[in-house]
């Protein structure tokens, strides 16, 4: 008897320990998927701030000359006197700023934007275009006139030359195509391209800022040696893996140019994915906004030091 009540107990023994095994496992997995789950809502949704750097290299430039690429801001916040964004571009060190478009908006107030150009514009050569949200405020010239207060360069059909560290630069910049709509008396974009274009001609290496960057049918036209652009909110959604966007305006599903850099005909463009948070009614999934920092630098010189790499014997 005592020995059927000893089997009995031994044989019930290991059930007990496959559930508990069992219900380790559903809890471990669970948790895992969980914590998974956060990690990948906290990257898909996160709108901290990052700095993407660029180079470009070009016959044109002796000494390098680094330029920080603001765009699509839309006054959003970036922290108590815009630390987060001006910490950033003084870490950068840039030689210039160019504020390509959309750095005000039409709904939210400007005061972001001016404490972010009381930080900068005493500190460095601001250049600024209008963007299509700024034209649509109705109060462009307005907006455009508080630039220059803070003594930035605005830049509506013009060129301004500049040297910066022994290097001569033409920095062109054109409206958004909309202001003909909302500014009278202002050249139409098509009329403002080709007067900034004749500054091709001096053999100086030239910038173009114009805020939209699927117009490459009509850069490309003409010969700038760069064109930064923004507008695309790096297409709000970012698709994981294959690194493209989802939407973007003007240029609807699955746009070509929102984020990077894109090789044309006779120039490169460059697209920042902008800085806008709050402003906008979608949230950025996988799309952190960026200011983009972008190093101009001599291709001789970069030949020449490849060549002294490759010359060097292997240890």
């Amino acid at each position: 008897m005592g020995d059927r009540v000893s089997n009995t107990a031994s044989e019930k023994k290991p059930l007990i320990d496959l559930a508990a095994a069992k219900y380790r496992q559903h809890y471990i997995r669970n948790t895992a998927l969980l914590v998974a789950g956060i990690v990948i809502a906290l990257t898909a949704f996160s709108v901290r701030l990052t700095t993407t750097e660029y180079t470009v290299r070009s016959q044109k430039i002796a000494a390098p000359v680094r330029l920080a690429l603001i765009t699509d801001l839309h006054s959003c916040y970036y922290g108590e006197g815009q630390k987060t964004l001006v910490n950033a571009i003084n870490a950068a060190k840039p030689d210039l700023v160019l504020l390509a478009g959309d750095i005000c908006d039409d709904e939210i107030p400007n005061e972001n934007t001016e404490t972010l150009l009381k930080a900068i514009a005493d500190r460095y050569p601001c250049y600024y275009v209008s963007g299509n949200h700024e034209i649509w405020s109705g109060e462009v010239e307005a907006v455009k006139e508080m630039f220059r207060s803070y003594g930035v360069k605005v830049l509506s059909g013009e060129t301004e030359s500049i040297t910066v560290n022994g290097q001569t630069l033409n920095i062109c910049g054109v409206d958004d195509p909309d202001i003909t709509k909302y500014e009278h008396g202002s050249l139409a974009f098509s009329e403002q391209l080709s007067a900034v274009s004749a500054a091709t001609e001096n053999g100086n290496f030239t910038l173009l800022m114009s805020h939209r960057p699927e117009l490459v049918i009509e850069y490309d036209k003409r010969s700038f040696d760069l064109i930064v652009s923004g507008h695309a909110h790096g297409g709000q959604w970012r698709l994981p893996f294959i690194n493209a966007g989802l939407i973007s305006p003007n240029q609807g599903l699955f746009p070509k140019y929102t984020s990077g850099v894109y090789q044309l005909e006779n120039s490169e463009l460059i697209v920042s994915r902008g800085l806008a948070r709050e402003s906008t009614r979608l949230p950025r999934i996988y799309n952190r906004p960026e200011l983009v920092v972008i190093t101009l630098e001599s291709e001789k010189q970069w030949q020449n030091g490849k060549s002294r790499s490759a010359s060097l014997p292997t240890p």
